[in-house]
């Protein structure tokens, strides 16, 4: 069954939906999710034809012990959310209700739910002498199946709310230049281009630029 047809269910914190956009729950990973992030992360930033096709299996050994030591090790000021698509006891009844914790905790279990994800976590700031570090989101990508249906947009959000939670109000990100699918998703949720990395190795391996983008979020008083 394909997890992205609409649902009933919203967000725990009921965040506004992308127009057009099914129904997600946002939720920290935990180590039952490694696998099936895994497969999203590999399936999303590593091809499997040509020679590159060799490498994957390898590609996706590497992220899956990445992520799993850092799910198990929890560094501070570090966060790495699932999107999770769940079926509803109440369908059909019309309502609009969260689950319980009970239930969450069960759907989070299924890994097949698992449909998107991202990271975010402090790094040390070089431009800015005043400020020690910033925020900084990686590894935002979503089941193909699932894309264009809002899911990317409501990772952002989370980690937007997150940051203000931590006391920032600037969040940071890289993109390829060559990704044009990704650079419209970051220029309509309010990212603009901070500077690129110039790095000669790309440079001469014919690789895109790395584009680093920033957002200023709205700080309260």
């Amino acid at each position: 069954m394909n997890p992205c047809f609409p649902l009933l269910h919203r967000q725990p914190e009921r965040a506004a939906q992308p127009n057009g956009a099914s129904h997600f729950i946002i939720r920290a990973a935990h180590q039952n999710d490694v696998t099936s992030l895994t497969e999203i992360l590999a399936d999303s930033f590593h091809p499997r034809s040509g020679i590159w096709a060799l490498a994957y299996p390898l590609f996706r050994l590497g992220i899956y012990e990445d992520l799993r030591n850092r799910l198990r090790l929890i560094p501070p000021n570090y966060i790495c959310l699932a999107a999770v698509a769940s079926g509803s006891t109440n369908q059909g009844r019309g309502e609009d209700s969260s689950p319980s914790p009970k239930a969450q905790e069960r759907q989070g279990t299924n890994a097949d739910s698992v449909v998107g994800t991202v990271e975010m976590g402090l790094r040390p700031c070089s431009w800015q002498p005043w400020s020690s570090q910033y925020p900084y989101i990686s590894n935002l990508a979503v089941h193909r199946s699932c894309r264009r249906r809002g899911v990317a947009q409501q990772l952002l959000l989370r980690c937007e709310r997150t940051a203000l939670e931590w006391g920032f109000c600037d969040l940071y990100l890289h993109v390829l230049e060559n990704n044009h699918q990704a650079r419209q998703l970051y220029l309509k949720a309010g990212y603009h281009l901070h500077h690129s990395d110039p790095r000669w190795s790309d440079w001469l391996l014919g690789r895109p630029r790395r584009l680093f983008l920033h957002k200023h979020l709205p700080c309260g008083s």
